[in-house]
């Protein structure tokens, strides 16, 4: 029985054979996202949760009186 290779595989573990000094290079990518936990990848956003009576309440607020143009 054979075991597939893609194309893919196959370049990448021939390009690697004749180029070894990638594999530092590799390691640093991967370093700068995938070896660190999912807090450090993504930023804690923060949440404006609305209240738990309804959910939908908006507050209005009274605009601002506007002076009468004087004469």
């Amino acid at each position: 029985m054979a075991i597939y290779e893609s194309e893919l595989t196959r370049f990448m573990r021939e390009f690697l054979a004749q180029h070894p000094e990638e594999e530092a290079n590799r390691k640093a990518g991967r370093g700068a996202w995938w070896d660190k936990t999912p807090e450090e990848r993504v930023p804690q956003l923060r949440a404006f949760h609305t209240p738990k009576t309804g959910g939908a309440e908006y507050t209005f607020r009274a605009l601002p009186e506007q002076q009468e143009p004087q004469d």
